[in-house]
């Protein structure tokens, strides 16, 4: 008989029991394929928003045209001569349609915002928040192309100004937010996921702050521009390079109350980049855990799923082996049995070799086969050749301990994945940033792209020796853009390698500390424990000792078909084991046990890292849950109490795989528990009293409770004698002579 754990496997390859469950998860998993659609989309079009509207401003209150000094040569002292030019003023027909661009930027982030909070309909506000930032756009676009036609820059003393390349990042990152948005709406239309955005905390946190620095950017970049003389682009730029704590030195406050407003700006400017970085790096933790993270988990336990087998019916059907032989003679001695195990074997061989070593299954189909015939026949064999890897797992000890090795295995993808992912990002920005910055500074400082990357090193991580800066009008924006992207990036990296290798090193510090200068007790007979075979080869003479005793003895833990019984299953061996623990404890035992099993869990909730429990608290824990719903009356939820009290621990619906802890889960369950068991004691104490009530009525008493007459037989509790030992009419009704005491029925 085939394990229900089986059927599951041939039947989905899932592990999924339920069907409705099974549908929710195949519409879940389809979902999952939009994820960074439905949740990462929204956010990040909601912090480039604000920038988008940053960068506007200064296209608007910067001229778009410059005239540089001495024809546009460089000055001798290494300065660019775009620091020196001068603005050239702005026809009217450039200036009106930038204030529109800055209008209809604001009211399609106010769009979002409102979609964000509920305020309006997401069929209503995405489709305007699109609108208007397209609208933006194309007015900047517009507008730079009629520039460039109708009032171009001449050329070498006339150029375009940092205003002029802030409205061009402007204009692609209103295109870039329209793009995304419009992804989105995609997925929506398509049904992968309802129009009802939640934020949860993390999310409404990154918002509020990427909205407050940018902010406060922009509103500290106006005050030095004030204060201190600045354009404010150049203001823009300095107040970038302030927070962000590089420091070049190309631009520094020289008046007291320049000075003086740097003490706030620059404080409050750190905590606000702080949050933000912090909300970010949550963001993408939490990115990563519940999308890419589960899922090459979801993977993992699917192919394990799908290599399962529990019994050798099972082994036999997903090898394509026959069937075992059923055999009369085998039960008439041992001689007869051995001669159908030995028939058994010889059948498998001819079809190939079959090792099971531990829980893996491996068969080779073909390599015991003699090769008879030509070279080429043989050839042809072998090419024909298969090799199955499957999982045996008879016991629900196995299905537990394969599902733990999949979690330290996840685990340690999750962290190898996380530091590969930072490194990626950080090369790629430095090394393309690098790239830009030597093509926009090759008129002016002519940086070589070794020159480019040694800067870009320098800016990221915020050394800013000031040696090399960006000095023309095109790298000072680009350097606002690229720089606020980039800090972040190598705080993620800094926060992995401290998971990683940081980790890794001060593990390698204690062992060679442990092993040479601070020497621990007793850590050569743990380091022999650990690794077996080299004490094998230590102590020669033992393992001698012992083959000469036991030279038959296989060197790995070979097994046989005949180890497996063919008609045992998992799912047999858990109904029997429930119905032995039903007999052997009380519920009111269990109950108790439960109550300090509670208190227990709860005290774990506490515990960091997370508490991991052994499979024999899950054992323990499993029975106080499930004993409530063996037992229950209440039969029309036993569908619902099926699915709370019954999983399978490599299926989908494992509580391993719960998106919370593991007390966390334990807990909710042993609740549930607790409720079924009060019910079930209100329901016995309420059918208890109406059975009395039956008895008393059949026995004539009702009339002499009412008087106040007291009872005068004796009752058991929990039962109740049928009758006195002797014929009796009630009501003309003629009653048998019960043979003995009958146990009062529990159920109306």
């Amino acid at each position: 008989m085939t394990s229900r754990y089986a059927q599951q496997t041939i039947s989905s390859g899932s592990g999924c029991r339920n069907p409705n469950r099974c549908r929710r998860s195949d519409k879940a998993s389809r979902t999952k394929k939009w994820w960074f659609a439905s949740t990462a989309i929204p956010l990040i079009a909601a912090t480039i928003g604000p920038f988008s509207n940053v960068l506007s401003i200064v296209s608007l209150v910067s001229p778009w045209r410059f005239t540089l000094p001495d024809n546009g040569l460089p000055f001798s002292d290494n300065h660019g001569s775009d620091d020196a030019a001068w603005g050239i003023p702005d026809p009217n027909w450039e200036i009106i349609p930038n204030i529109f661009s800055i209008i209809f930027g604001l009211l399609g982030h106010l769009f979002l915002l409102l979609n964000f909070t509920r305020r309006v309909r997401y069929i209503v506000a995405l489709p305007l928040s699109i609108v208007f930032w397209l609208l933006s756009a194309l007015i900047l676009i517009v507008v730079e192309i009629a520039m460039a036609i109708y009032a171009p820059p001449v050329a070498p003393g006339e150029a375009y100004s940092q205003g002029f390349w802030h409205s061009v990042l402007a204009s692609l990152m209103y295109v870039l937010s329209c793009a995304m948005l419009m992804v989105n709406m995609v997925g929506y239309f398509k049904g992968h996921y309802p129009q009802k955005f939640e934020l949860d905390d993390d999310q409404r946190t990154l918002i509020l702050q990427t909205m407050s620095f940018f902010f406060w950017l922009a509103g500290g970049a106006g005050v030095f521009c004030a204060l201190e003389g600045f354009t404010y682009a150049d203001s823009l730029y300095f107040s970038q390079v302030t927070i962000l704590t590089v420091g070049f030195g190309d631009f520094a406050p020289k008046t007291d109350s320049g000075r003086g407003f740097l003490f706030a700006f620059q404080i409050i400017g750190v905590i606000f980049l702080g949050l933000v970085i912090g909300s970010l790096t949550r963001f993408a933790a939490n990115i990563s855990a519940d999308k890419i993270i589960k899922r090459h988990r979801q993977h993992k336990r699917e192919s394990t799923v799908g290599r399962t087998v529990t019994s050798e019916k099972e082994l036999r059907e997903r090898l394509g082996l026959p069937p075992v032989r059923p055999d009369s003679a085998a039960a008439e001695g041992g001689l007869a049995e051995s001669a159908s195990e030995y028939a058994r074997r010889a059948s498998i061989m001819q079809l190939g070799r079959l090792e099971i070593v531990g829980r893996a299954v491996t068969f080779d189909e073909g390599k015991a086969q003699n090769a008879v015939g030509s070279g080429e026949e043989v050839l042809r064999d072998r090419r024909k050749k298969r090799r199955q890897k499957l999982l045996l797992l008879e016991e629900e000890k196995d299905r537990f301990d394969v599902m733990r090795q999949i979690q330290e295995e996840t685990k340690h993808w999750k962290q190898s994945w996380a530091l590969g992912m930072a490194l990626l990002v950080f090369f790629s920005f430095w090394t393309i940033g690098a790239l830009v910055f030597m093509v926009t500074e090759t008129r002016i400082s002519q940086w070589r792209y070794f020159d480019s990357l040694y800067f870009c090193f320098v800016a990221i991580l915020t050394i800013g020796y000031g040696d090399l800066a960006p000095k023309s009008n095109i790298g000072k924006p680009f350097f606002i853009v690229w720089s606020i992207t980039a800090v972040p990036i190598v705080t993620v990296l800094v926060q992995q390698m401290s998971q990683t290798v940081v980790m890794a090193i001060n593990r390698g510090t204690f062992t060679l500390a442990d092993w040479t200068i601070m020497p621990k007790k007793g850590i050569l007979k743990s380091f022999l424990t650990r690794h077996s075979t080299l004490a094998k080869l230590l102590n020669r003479k033992q393992v001698d000792t012992e083959k000469g005793k036991h030279p038959e003895r296989p060197m790995r833990d070979e097994r046989h078909f005949s180890d497996i019984d063919p008609e045992r299953s998992l799912g047999q061996q858990q109904d029997g084991s429930r119905v032995l623990e039903k007999e052997k404890y009380d519920d009111n035992e269990l109950a108790k046990e439960l109550s300090a099993a509670i208190k227990a869990v709860a005290h774990d909730l506490r515990s960091h890292p997370p508490k991991v429990y052994s499979y024999g608290e899950w054992e323990r824990f499993t029975k106080l849950i499930r004993f409530t719903a063996l037992s229950s009356l209440e039969s029309d939820e036993s569908v619902e109490r099926d699915e709370q009290t019954e999983w399978d621990w490599i299926g989908e619906d494992s509580p391993l795989l719960a998106d919370v802890t593991e007390a966390e889960w334990i807990l909710d369950r042993l609740c549930e528990s607790l409720g079924r068991w009060m019910r079930r004691q209100v329901q016995k104490h309420e059918q208890r009293k109406y059975w009395d009530e039956v008895f008393d009525v059949m026995e004539g008493r009702v009339g002499d409770r009412r008087k106040g007459e007291a009872a005068t037989d004796t009752r058991r509790v929990g039962s109740r004698s049928y009758g006195h030992g002797r014929n009796e009419d009630w009501k003309g009704v003629k009653w048998e002579e019960p043979t003995g005491n009958m146990e009062r029925p529990l159920t109306r």
